[in-house]
């Protein structure tokens, strides 16, 4: 899809099929777009509005046919709610409700009047980054294995129409937008690709193109190098499978000096199947999905190589499958993690933990001076905050309000779990090792993120459980089912309020 900018000088100026114009609830909508057309229609648009009083209400989409009597075939009236509860989430939604509307048009072209979804607390640069994101996130679709396409036409052009002297914030905006689209985009289909053509291998050649086309540094070690090393915890995961592990690091330097680095470690589990505790078969096709932690990383550093901000961010991903082959882990067993740490596993399927905490530990001798941790890991944190929330543990509180920030400021819904020592107890009440994987189902998205909190230590330390957000069984507005990119623009807006405050 091309989105472009243009400033509006007359109807006459930039046509397209469909024209999308915001609307507060009684309220005429903002901008010359509006005008222009309601003049040139002798009136009817304002007609119109004055008697449904429902076209206003927040994500309603009408669609009124023109007839060949303006320079556009519809009109799109978005529904933006009322304009004392408006918000940018909200806008997200709206347009993203609109734009899967005007995909079952077939229509290819659309135009949108800027100024009539701007608000008095928005930037320009803000509403174009809105707009832009948006649009892109609600027409995404991954390309199935299907041999019977479906040609279905969607819009592939798209005018972003300024009436003010704003367009270089509206083009920045523009840009941040799609970047963040793309990036976004990009995690979705990691996640949706099935685990025979998402293996540990697959999911290091995408993060060496992403580091290759944004002249990142990486580094991509192989189970001999791993033994040298001591990932005692990643290779026990990975031993009951013949896919080889790997831990993937990228590194984006955007200072002089690599230092005041900021670690994102990633879950890369391609295929869960629960090893030796084998999960039920119902839903297990759907494990595909476990390596949604990595899927955001790597989302997030497509992001940063677009944008490019002053900081330095540090990838770690480690990688493998989770299989119960003859030499898999077993219950019982006792590994030695890369950090010297001791572990008995008491459950095979709590293994993200378990190549995580080897993560943590090499993005630390990295140089990690900051770390957030994202991991598809616990089904505990499904029923404490639902499919619409991340949930997160901490070690340090000035960092977690940053990172919660950073997700309001993204549209991107977390809430802080506590980190009380009665839930460390648990995590410590293995006879045989340090750390117990799998102390028991009360408080298991908590004690499954303390137990990580062991390997970061004094690391300031965010971990973000995406197990119900990072995938839907369902479509909203700027998602289709499945993999949801979750995360991805929040890194992306952390990133950046690192490097501002640097």
């Amino acid at each position: 899809m091309n989105i472009n900018v243009y400033q509006k000088q007359s109807t006459d100026g930039k046509q397209a099929e469909l024209l999308f114009i915001g609307y507060y609830e009684n309220s005429e909508p903002k901008g010359e777009c509006f005008k222009e057309l309601d003049a040139h229609l002798e009136g009817q648009l304002s007609s119109l509005l004055k008697e449904d009083a429902g076209i206003g209400k927040k994500k309603t989409v009408t669609v009124v046919p023109l007839f060949n009597k303006a320079p556009h075939k519809k009109v799109v009236f978005v529904g933006l709610g009322k304009v004392e509860k408006a918000t940018i989430k909200g806008l997200n939604q709206a347009i993203g409700a609109a734009v899967k509307q005007a995909d079952k048009l077939g229509l290819a072209t659309a135009a949108v009047c800027l100024e009539s979804f701007t608000h008095d607390t928005y930037t320009s640069n803000e509403v174009a980054h809105a707009l832009t994101e948006s649009i892109v996130l609600a027409s995404h679709t991954f390309e199935n294995y299907k041999t019977d396409k479906k040609d279905t036409k969607g819009l592939e052009e798209v005018s972003i129409l300024v009436c003010s002297e704003d367009v270089e914030e509206v083009e920045a905006g523009v840009q941040t937008g799609l970047a963040f689209a793309k990036g976004t985009c990009l995690a979705r289909d990691l996640v949706n690709t099935p685990g025979n053509l998402m293996t540990p291998t697959k999911l290091a050649e995408q993060a060496v193109n992403i580091a290759e086309t944004y002249g990142m540094e990486y580094s991509i070690l192989e189970r001999e190098e791993m033994e040298k090393l001591g990932m005692g915890a990643l290779l026990a995961v990975a031993q009951g499978s013949a896919q080889p592990p790997k831990m993937i690091v990228l590194k984006y330097q955007g200072k002089e000096t690599w230092d005041d680095v900021l670690a994102f470690v990633g879950k890369g589990l391609t295929f869960d199947t629960g090893g030796i505790s084998l999960k039920p078969a119902a839903s297990m096709h759907e494990m595909k999905m476990d390596m949604g932690g990595s899927a955001a990383v790597l989302g997030a550093m497509e992001v940063i190589g677009q944008l490019k901000p002053e900081c330095n961010i540090l990838a770690v991903i480690p990688s493998s499958e989770n299989m119960p082959g003859s030499k898999a882990l077993k219950p019982g067993d006792v590994i030695t993690s890369l950090s010297g740490k001791t572990i008995e596993v008491r459950n095979t399927d709590a293994e993200g933990r378990l190549i995580l905490a080897d993560g943590i530990t090499y993005a630390k001798q990295l140089g990690a001076n900051y770390i957030v941790d994202l991991a598809t890991l616990t089904g505990a944190i499904i029923i404490a905050l639902g499919h619409t929330t991340t949930g997160a543990v901490t070690n340090d509180e000035d960092f977690m309000i940053d990172v919660l920030e950073s997700s309001h400021e993204a549209g991107e819904l977390v809430w802080r779990l506590p980190n009380f020592d009665e839930y460390l107890e648990l995590v410590k009440s293995s006879d045989v090792a340090d750390l117990n994987n799998a102390p028991g189902r009360p408080a298991g998205s908590i004690t499954a993120g303390l137990f990580l909190g062991e390997f970061a230590e004094d690391t300031p330390w965010v971990h973000l459980d995406i197990a119900g957000t990072a995938w839907t069984g369902k479509s909203s507005e700027l998602s289709q089912q499945g993999g949801t990119g979750v995360m991805v623009r929040t890194l992306s807006v952390l990133a950046d309020r690192h490097a501002e405050k640097k």
